[in-house]
């Protein structure tokens, strides 16, 4: 692993007039403007929007090879970073929709992707019309291994514990969180950071998502989780910070709450 990680995390705006082909230019574009990080962050279902449920069905595509995996490989490719381009609206070959999240390496390669295990809408929306997933997912990424999450697995802290054992350093969460939540939002992704002794980038939309206006506010939390940089609204931004990747390795040691575990 290396010492330190430079990041960028795309708060992109989801307008629901714009079509999702000018989306994918627009967000291809500001990821490639990204040239010389080492990991870029995109948001949640930002082809769709999170709350856009009436268009999942139509917004469906394949994971490996759709509309959104062929721009964001090339823009990946293009830029020569590891890409965490936020998820879409997958349909599996048994045509069931996931939610699923696409990370691409420097050579536009899909090098993973992970299914949202917990489903929000609470009997409606996406926990209605999408499968779970069920598979924890970890990255090789070459300077420190990357734990996947999405959304409201942030309210799900044995996902992250789970990730920890598996061996991330960071923990990616691309988001469409609704603003009228955004203190959890900032809350949960600190204490994630706090009981895991890992970085948490948390990257949310802008916008407004089928009427549901949304938090923004990405951030970016050290392992004492201390923010190192946040969005202050919902606009769209790219936010940028520089990790030093020692300081997991140095909170553990120093502070070794880990080791205490008995559950």
């Amino acid at each position: 692993m290396r010492d330190s990680l430079s990041t960028a995390l795309v708060q992109l705006r989801v307008d629901p007039e714009e079509p999702a082909t000018s989306r994918r230019e627009r967000a291809s574009s500001l990821v490639r403007a990204q040239q010389g990080a080492d990991l870029v962050v995109l948001p949640e279902l930002w082809p769709v929007g999170a709350f856009a449920f009436q268009e999942f069905e139509t917004a469906a595509e394949p994971a490996e090879d759709g509309p959104t995996a062929r721009a964001m490989s090339a823009a990946a490719r293009d830029a020569g970073v590891w890409l965490h381009a936020g998820s879409v609206v997958e349909r599996a070959p048994d045509g069931a929709l996931f939610n699923t999240s696409l990370v691409f390496a420097p050579d536009g390669a899909l090098a993973a992707t992970y299914r949202k295990i917990h489903r929000f809408g609470f009997d409606r929306g996406e926990a209605t019309l999408m499968s779970a997933g069920t598979t924890p997912v970890t990255v090789p990424h070459p300077a420190a291994p990357l734990g996947l999450a999405t959304c409201y697995d942030l309210r799900f802290p044995e996902l992250f514990r789970a990730l920890t054992d598996a061996g991330a350093h960071l923990l990616v969460v691309p988001a469409g969180w609704p603003e009228k939540r955004a203190a959890h939002w900032t809350l949960l992704a600190r204490a994630r950071a706090v009981e895991n002794q890992c970085y948490v980038l948390a990257c949310g939309t802008a916008g407004t998502h089928a009427g549901v206006p949304q938090a923004g506010r990405s951030l970016i939390a050290d392992p004492w989780g201390e923010i190192l940089a946040e969005a202050p609204d919902a606009e769209e931004r790219v936010l940028t910070a520089e990790l030093d990747l020692t300081l997991v390795s140095e909170v553990r040691e120093t502070f070794p709450a880990l080791k205490d575990r008995v559950l």
